[in-house]
């Protein structure tokens, strides 16, 4: 990939989160939309055209929304501050094209067929990088968004990305909804504890890219791919698995530490309703996790002496990134008190 392509991503997301006036947050944004289009469509197939297209048309009407909603507070008060954002209708159309740009439900029907358009490196970057944009205008604006719109966004996103993701058979779409149920986790504690709204996406960051990284060195496309993966590395199996099982939020992995945080400030806040609906979505997510768990690292696959010997050779991406994260995403719940801010 170019580098120019690159770096505009990086800095429009940097753009975007360092603004204090909501022309620059837009202009972040627009730059970031602009730099993925050409690493979506970089395979030239019809499929990650559509998806380029299917990508631009959904940025780029939340980037509209979030304009429109910035010029209606700044016709109503006087100030582009992204601070001051005090006018009503402002805030919901703000929440709505937030939720739009990062695939949250009810608008999250762009982000499994992106993914599945993309390569899965570009698939990996919009799920990491992309939503590093939206979510900083979203901390940023906290003091003045409506807690009632975030938590019942959080909610449905939870409940649709345990449900979507049950009858996937590819792993791009699985990681989309997983995507989409680990936001709606964000969103719902966002407007209650901020910090652990970071400590999640964070986690949550570390995690997928560490299992992307394990489905690109083994180059599984599909549930059935995975069942290849022993052939290539065993150890890569044995750490997919725990990564898999840290995804869904088991104890003693990382992926435990934002789930127990937020099922106990919702329940302190007294609204164990919603803790109670989300902790049964989470159960939803569990199922297809386990799945792939099932299908990496217990079943075999009809093979030949030869596919036996495949782990002897070197593998051709570097493993730096992912030996990290791996180990970050399973054994960092000991350490919880210290990552509390």
């Amino acid at each position: 990939l170019p580098l120019i392509i690159i770096s505009s991503l990086a800095t429009g997301t940097i753009i975007t989160m360092t603004s204090h006036h909501w022309l620059m947050a837009w202009v972040g944004l627009e730059m970031n939309t602009l730099a993925i289009i050409p690493i979506i469509s970089t395979t030239h197939s019809p499929r990650s055209t559509e998806a380029a297209t299917k990508y631009f048309l959904t940025q780029a009407a939340a980037s509209a929304m979030i304009l429109f909603s910035s010029m209606t507070n700044a016709w109503q008060t006087g100030t582009w501050d992204i601070i001051n954002l005090t006018y009503g209708p402002a805030h919901i159309l703000l929440t709505l094209a937030l939720a739009m740009k990062l695939g949250l439900a009810p608008m999250h029907f762009w982000l499994p067929e992106v993914l599945q358009g993309s390569t899965l490196t570009t698939a990996l970057i919009i799920t990491t990088w992309q939503k590093l944009a939206p979510m900083s205008l979203i901390y940023m604006t906290l003091n003045n968004l409506s807690t009632t719109t975030l938590i019942l966004l959080g909610l449905l996103s939870s409940i649709i990305g345990g449900w979507g993701g049950l009858n996937q058979t590819q792993t791009r779409k699985i990681m989309a909804f997983s995507s989409i149920a680990h936001l709606g986790w964000m969103i719902t504690i966002s407007s209650i504890m901020p910090n652990i709204m970071v400590l999640n996406l964070t986690i949550y960051l570390i995690m997928t890219i560490a299992l992307f990284y394990s489905l690109i060195l083994s180059k599984s496309k599909t549930i059935q791919d995975t069942t290849a993966t022993w052939t290539l590395s065993p150890a890569l199996t044995a750490m997919m698995m725990t990564l898999l099982l840290s995804l869904g939020g088991l104890p003693p992995l990382t992926g435990f530490m934002p789930k127990w945080l937020i099922l106990e400030e919702l329940v302190a806040q007294n609204l164990t309703p919603a803790a109670t609906v989300m902790a049964m979505s989470a159960l939803l997510s569990l199922f297809f996790y386990l799945r792939l768990t099932y299908t990496t690292t217990l079943t075999l696959s009809p093979n030949t002496t030869q596919t036996k010997l495949k782990w002897r050779f070197k593998p051709n991406h570097t493993t730096l990134l992912m030996g990290a994260s791996s180990t970050i995403s399973i054994f960092l719940l000991p350490l919880t008190p210290l990552m509390l801010l």
